[in-house]
């Protein structure tokens, strides 16, 4: 389990690597595009300015206040709204934060029995309030992030006629205003009919005190200044949402980098304990073999239930292996006496090969009482032929490293000192036969 584990955590870990490559790059865009942005507000100004001092001299000089854009209705019973949002996502709470504005005035005017239309400009905006079921009118996107002067110009027209056919009483903006790289504010700001304070303030003279004049008349003049007026207002709006737009996008990028970070560090941790739990697994279980090699009790008592250590079934040992039987050598001979089975009958041996031991008593000795010997090594030292202590005295060095290679303990014969045990159990057993 904790190799499953860790492998479906560094599998996230690369995933955060790789998610936190995309937020990086982004982030890094999203900054180089803020200053085209706000150089290109910077720009607008002064055109936007200026236009506004046309407007107001026009208006001084004697322009008619009954032009269609500046005739403001009696009674509003109808506001549209220009609500400038993105067209991608990814920038935190940038076009949450105009949707929510626009649904607040909206709400307001249905409480107050009005009736309202939406211009969604960007897909974000004009996603949000179809599956709303608002009530819209056409919807203009694409260019939210580098708009352009005709796109405000369609805006501008859009808008402007729905006031002059009487559809709208009120035009509003909605849209982000960019201050600097760290602050934005939704802000609402009144479009159409353009109120009295925007073209008063006029003299209708230059810098020299000299009237202006116009031709032709003013008010023909601001009939049709008054759209580009419009559309200029727009245009600056358009320029500082999407100065906005990339400010959030490249504070929601850096905390989404930050954030990986922060995730790919815990993710790590966790990795790391759980590998470290996979290497304490494996090394109790080491720990384990090695106790039951060594013969411990409870180790012993697990094996006599017939597992092997090495997960295998323990071979059954035979009670009393029957002794190797010499043929006779010729037919008028006598039958030999039972001769002992050689000390590593069974193995495969070269020509410097394991002495044959002396016979063996006829009944084999209990070589489990040898410390290290549990059953499952008595049996596999009888399928050896060995079955007494006495065969164990003989042993030379290079009988006991090919035993210790067969069984596979690596010098237990000369840890456990298998000699010397089996010496003493002989001595002891047998009495008159000392060795």
């Amino acid at each position: 389990m904790a190799g499953g584990t860790e492998r479906i955590l560094r599998g996230r870990i690369k995933a955060m690597q790789s998610t936190k490559k995309i937020t990086r790059a982004m982030e890094l865009i999203a900054g180089s595009r803020i200053v085209k942005a706000q150089q290109r507000v910077q720009a607008a100004v002064p055109y936007s300015e200026q236009i506004t001092e046309v407007v107001k001299d026009l208006a001084a000089a004697g322009a008619s206040a009954d032009a269609p854009m500046l005739a403001g209705r009696d009674e509003i019973s109808t506001t549209c709204y220009v609500a400038i949002t993105a067209d991608r996502g990814l920038c935190g709470g940038y076009n949450a934060g105009v949707q929510r504005a626009t649904e607040g005035e909206v709400k307001a005017d249905v409480l107050a029995g009005k009736d309202y239309k939406i211009v969604p400009v960007g897909k974000k905006a004009e996603g949000y309030f179809r599956f709303r079921d608002y009530q819209l009118t056409q919807s203009f996107m694409g260019f939210s992030d580098q708009p352009s002067y005709e796109d405000a110009r369609k805006i501008g027209e859009y808008v402007v006629d729905l006031f002059v056919t009487g559809q709208v009483d009120k035009v509003e903006l909605v849209y982000t205003r960019f201050i600097t790289a760290g602050s934005q504010e939704v802000v609402l700001r009144p479009l159409v009919p353009l109120s009295a304070n925007t073209v008063s303030g006029g003299d209708g003279k230059d810098e020299a005190g000299a009237d202006f004049d116009f031709e032709p008349d003013p008010t023909e003049i601001l009939d049709t200044l008054l759209p580009r007026y419009v559309e200029a207002r727009i245009y600056a709006a358009l320029l500082n949402a999407a100065a906005s737009e990339h400010a959030f996008r490249q504070r929601a990028m850096k905390s989404a980098t930050d954030n990986a970070e922060e995730l790919i560090k815990s993710l790590s941790i966790v990795m790391n304990r759980a590998r470290q739990a996979s290497i304490t697994s494996e090394i109790m279980e080491i720990v384990g073999g090695a106790a039951a090699l060594d013969g411990g009790d409870d180790v012993l008592a697990y094996l006599d239930m017939g597992d092997d250590y090495l997960g295998g079934v323990v071979p059954a040992a035979p009670a009393a292996p029957a002794p190797s039987i010499v043929p006779d050598p010729a037919p008028s001979a006598a039958p030999a006496p039972s001769a002992a089975p050689a000390s590593v009958a069974t193995l495969e041996r070269d020509a410097d090969d394991l002495p044959v031991t002396d016979a063996a008593p006829v009944e084999p000795d209990d070589l489990k009482l040898i410390k290290g010997v549990a059953k499952v090594l008595e049996g596999r030292l009888h399928d050896l032929g060995i079955t007494t202590f006495k065969e164990i005295t003989t042993w030379d060095d290079a009988d006991m490293d090919r035993i210790d290679d067969h069984l596979g303990f690596e010098g237990r014969i000369q840890r456990d000192n298998w000699q010397g045990q089996a010496r003493e159990f002989h001595n002891e057993k047998y009495p008159d036969d000392q060795i």
